[in-house]
């Protein structure tokens, strides 16, 4: 791989330069300023496949040094590094990824071995979350995909952070394009939303999800099954008879269930979802307000509706230990939630950092990289047996994922 080291400290280039050859990774190459590798890669477009850069540079900074990666097209991964207020590295994050660069991660100077090593062993999935043409996909193609069977489902483990104990799964959808690849529903998301394809997508996963619950609970692993529903798919009455009967068939417990409703806009008919969702909760479908913190969700919400969890969003998790602001919001999050007798799950929990911060905070359930990526059914099988064959003393203190 070939690989830029941007930053204006000659110390960090020559330590980041020597843990990359100690993980393998030869081909590295130094710029202690920003100009000179836009420089470089306006006259070799390919001579980087990942790019480290620094956000505090004199001259051109990082925020910079992103905007000319988008005039140049670049089309490898980025990490950017910094010894900022974290907010300050959050927020270039996002400016990157809504400029469509495919950022693998962020790191904390100064940076550790253990970090960096587990950002590399990351970059594959996050390269290939980005591989994605940039464009939205159409409804009519969309609507092909999903008629002719393409979706399909990869599950990230939810584990609870006293015992270690996997208590659960989230089912993820992909699209297992026919040209493109595997890609990822942040490109075909909101076409399915816009064009009335929501409820056909859902319908989908929902099936996969539940047959693979089945097969999971078979081989004795009886987990709860989360599921994404939109707003949009809380319009029809009689969707928990459609949830109840769709469980049932697969041989499923509808107390297994927990739908994790996604606010991506605003409630069309707010009488109905509460309809429907009172009544889900009737048929002891699990309820969880995901990505709190963000979007349209609000304590509206809390109060209204009869959650059973809530899901912190990732943005108020990674990185909480080290960042004061972040770990306010956590720490109130966590504080409501138990107020209101509502579980706690935290995703994106990216290293043993996370890990031991959400364990002291006191909440219960955990979910991220740090445990293990999505995974197709056949792969999350392969790793709970060896999880039980290996672990049998679990001890949460340590990074045994």
């Amino acid at each position: 791989m070939k690989i830029l080291i941007v930053d204006d400290d000659p110390f960090i280039c020559r330590l980041m330069n020597r843990q990359l050859q100690a993980l393998g990774f030869t081909e590295v190459t130094l710029y202690g300023r920003a100009r000179s590798a836009v420089e470089h890669l306006e006259r070799e477009p390919g001579a980087a496949e990942l790019i480290f850069c620094d956000l505090q540079m004199p001259e051109m900074d990082g925020v910079e040094f992103i905007r000319h990666l988008v005039r140049i097209g670049y089309r490898g991964a980025l990490v950017l590094i910094s010894g900022e207020d974290e907010r300050i590295l959050q927020s270039a994050e996002r400016l990157a990824r809504a400029d469509r660069l495919r950022v693998a991660g962020t790191l904390y100077k100064p940076v550790s071995n253990e970090q960096l090593q587990r950002l590399l062993q990351a970059l594959p999935e996050a390269s290939e979350e980005c591989l994605a043409p940039a464009a939205p996909y159409g409804a009519d193609e969309l609507a092909h995909g999903i008629a002719a069977g393409q979706l399909v489902n990869h599950y990230q483990p939810k584990v609870d952070l006293r015992s270690g104990a996997v208590v659960g799964v989230e089912a993820l959808v992909r699209w297992q394009h026919p040209e493109d690849g595997l890609v990822y529903p942040d490109r075909f998301i909101a076409a399915a939303e816009d064009h009335g394809l929501i409820d056909a997508l859902m319908r989908a996963v929902l099936h996969r999800a539940l047959c693979d619950a089945r097969r999971c609970q078979l081989q004795g692993h009886a987990l709860q099954l989360a599921i994404n529903v939109s707003m949009d798919n809380l319009v029809r009455l009689d969707f928990p008879e459609f949830i109840e009967q769709e469980a049932s068939a697969a041989g499923v417990a509808p107390s297994t269930l927990i739908l994790e409703v996604t606010e991506s806009r605003l409630m069309k008919n707010r009488q109905a979802a509460l309809d429907i969702l009172t009544r889900l909760r009737l048929k002891r479908v699990g309820l969880s307000i995901d990505d709190f913190g963000t979007g349209h969700s609000s304590l509206t919400q809390l109060r209204d509706i009869p959650f059973t969890e809530l899901k912190i969003d990732r943005s108020f998790v990674h990185g909480a230990w080290r960042d004061d602001d972040l770990r306010t919001i956590l720490d109130a999050s966590l504080d409501m939630a138990r107020k209101l007798g509502m579980k706690t799950v935290a995703e994106g929990i990216e290293d043993h950092d996370d890990w031991n911060h959400l364990r002291a905070a006191g909440c219960d359930i955990a979910q991220g990289w740090f445990i293990t990526r999505a995974l197709p059914v056949e792969q999350l099988l392969a790793w709970l047996h060896d999880r039980e064959i290996g672990r049998a003393s679990f001890n949460p203190a340590h990074n045994l994922f």
